[in-house]
């Protein structure tokens, strides 16, 4: 009796149409923000170069951090194009700031290390 009464749930769940879902409409895609900074090779083996590209300032900060947060690299007064050597890196995905005097974070990014 019991599986007579699962079987006759199952089957009238099966024959029940199926509710169709109102999905509410997405955000327009925004424009692509353009890069302050591009850089190769990624992934990285012995060196990376990051090229600093629109509204160049040499007053800005240029940090990069473990994934365990802890600063690994830091230059001030950055030039257009600086070449950051991995010798002391270990294999991983390092994470880049570039921040303005204020401390106000400019751009970001992530690359990875493979030795």
């Amino acid at each position: 009796m019991r599986i007579f009464y699962a079987l006759s749930i199952i089957l009238l769940m099966l024959s029940t149409p199926a509710r169709s879902q109102e999905k509410t409409p997405s955000p327009p895609p925004s424009e692509p923000v353009a890069r302050m900074i591009k850089f190769y090779p990624n992934p990285a083996t012995s060196f990376i170069t990051f090229d600093f590209q629109r509204d160049y300032r040499q007053n800005l900060t240029f940090q990069i951090y473990n994934l365990l947060g802890k600063k690994v690299y830091d230059i001030s007064n950055i030039s257009p194009r600086t070449i950051v050597n991995l010798s002391d890196f270990f294999r991983g995905v390092y994470i880049f700031q570039l921040k303005d005097k204020s401390g106000k974070l400019v751009d970001s990014g992530k690359f990875q290390v493979s030795k």
